[in-house]
């Protein structure tokens, strides 16, 4: 909604409006969520009917036995019947909740949906004495947990898809102060694909009428006790309220609070105001009889553990193997285009502040470390703990091949074999750089660097220094081996569609 349009709401009296003004488009709000989760659950039928009957087909071709004569149950009848269990069990499983779409809860919740209904059937065919076929579980039950969770993913694109275009997106109201509210809309519009845009905050002790917040290009209405909690979620079209300060309300004020938005049919959410902790770190935790937000500690230390060990050390080894011929032919390359060396050495920080020597392909001209500090002088940059030239003069015709494509950085994973650097984490940075570091900057070497990294994934060299320190610090703070995984998918992504290269 554009300024001028909130400016005409505003201006009109919505305090005599009905509450059942607002049900129409709840309704239509709710109407299109129970649609998605119509299509999710017949999408799930498909998939496990799919499962079932081509690992028939494929283990016991179409002249399959009876597996139980006693109960005249053949294998067609059992896979009809195990679909519809293992599906029911989707439903039992939550795997279709609101709060799991889309979050790793609903992956996690599929999971232990299909290994639970694998371990009671396999109990009942004990018990029942059923002369059911190993092969034909070992396809069925695999081939389904793989086809459920790749369309899942499809389900959740496509709303991220439609998120993006404005659809389907939910109006949220933030109770608290404007800072925080600031904060609150100011991520979720740079994280378009959570589905949810602020349009308005209530203040509950300033009896102001409204007043103007702007977060990016957009004008949220600031409204105060002039107006009551009903005409300001009226004006702002609320579908879900934040609380983000519950000082000024109390636990009695929050308490009527949730009767007032149940009756308005608006969800509530409280914002513990720890954007910058992932979700599976927050737990509710009872202490007394009284329910507090339990934060873990950072996980920094899980990084240094062996499972990443074993991940960075194969992964490095197979990528090697299968970049051979590109390694070969870039430096055929660089030793025809320019004198000197095919690779480059430069010191570089890495874990608790240990110097190492980082190897790259060489995209620049020889010496070209001591002109840096001119260029830098002469673009205003050398004060920055980030030395990027633009336009760099120095780099080689073959350099900004290999620089588009990062091609440069392959040489990187012998030092990931040496446990000199990993396959994720921040990207190692000089000492110069390191030396201009504030306090809490410090934190990123608590783990090692990495080839790539959320910073990179994130906009690569287009982001500011500031903007790429709170992506570090988010990363060592939250590491976790899938989103690893997750960085590396995206870095593909990234390189290939040259996002930010130099």
């Amino acid at each position: 909604m554009t300024a001028d349009g909130q400016q005409e709401r505003l201006a009109t009296d919505h305090g005599s409006r009905a509450p059942a003004s607002r049900s129409l488009p709840d309704r239509s709000f709710d109407e299109l969520r129970r649609r998605h989760q119509r299509r999710i659950a017949a999408t799930d039928l498909i998939v496990l009917l799919f499962a079932v009957v081509f690992s028939e087909l494929v283990w016991l071709g179409t002249q399959a036995d009876t597996i139980a004569a006693r109960f005249n149950v053949g294998y067609t009848k059992f896979g009809v019947l195990l679909t519809l269990a293992w599906w029911f069990g989707l439903r039992l499983g939550r795997t279709r909740s609101r709060t799991a779409l889309g979050s790793s809860r609903e992956y996690q919740r599929i999971f232990h949906v299909t290994v639970t209904m694998f371990g009671v059937l396999a109990i009942a065919a004990v018990l029942l004495k059923l002369d059911l076929s190993r092969g034909y579980l070992a396809i069925a039950f695999p081939l389904g947990l793989v086809g459920l969770l790749f369309t899942r993913r499809a389900w959740q694109k496509y709303r991220e898809r439609q998120f993006r275009l404005g659809r389907y997106v939910r109006h949220v109201m933030v109770i608290g102060q404007v800072e925080s509210a600031r904060e609150i809309a100011g991520w979720f519009s740079r994280n378009p694909v959570s589905g949810q845009r602020v349009t308005g905050v209530w203040l509950p002790d300033q009896e102001i009428n409204h007043d103007w917040l702007r977060v990016d290009d957009n004008f949220i209405p600031v409204l105060g006790t002039a107006r009551s909690l009903k005409s300001a979620l009226d004006i702002v079209e609320a579908d879900v309220v934040i609380v983000s300060d519950t000082e000024h309300l109390g636990h009695h004020g929050l308490r009527d609070l949730t009767w007032e938005l149940e009756e308005a049919g608006v969800e509530m959410l409280l914002s513990p105001n720890l954007l910058a902790v992932t979700g599976s770190r927050i737990h509710m935790r009872e202490v007394g009889g009284l329910p507090f937000v339990h934060v873990q500690e950072p996980r920094y230390a899980e990084a240094g553990n062996w499972p990443k060990l074993v991940f960075d050390r194969v992964g490095a080894a197979l990528v090697l193997l299968l970049a051979s011929p590109v390694f070969l032919v870039t430096a055929i390359g660089v030793k025809l285009s320019s004198p000197g060396p095919v690779f480059y050495r430069q010191e570089r920080i890495g874990r608790d502040g240990e110097p190492f020597p980082m190897i790259k392909f060489r995209s620049m001209r020889l010496n070209a470390d001591a002109e840096l500090t001119r260029l830098l002088d002469e673009q205003g940059t050398s004060d920055s703990p980030l030395f990027k030239v633009e336009n760099d003069p120095r780099i080689t015709r073959i350099g900004h091949v290999i620089r588009r494509y990062s091609i440069d950085e392959l040489p990187q994973l012998l030092n990931v074999l040496k446990g000199e650097m990993s396959l994720v984490g921040p990207r190692p940075q000089r000492e110069a750089e390191v030396a201009l570091y504030e306090d809490s900057h410090w934190r990123r070497l608590r783990v090692r660097p990495g080839m790539t990294g959320l910073w990179q994934v994130s906009g690569r060299s287009n982001l500011t220094w500031d903007e790429a320190i709170q992506l570090d610090m988010y990363y060592v703070e939250n590491w976790s081996l899938m989103g690893d995984l997750q960085i590396l998918t995206r870095t593909v992504r990234a390189v290939l569609a040259k996002e930010g290269a130099v």
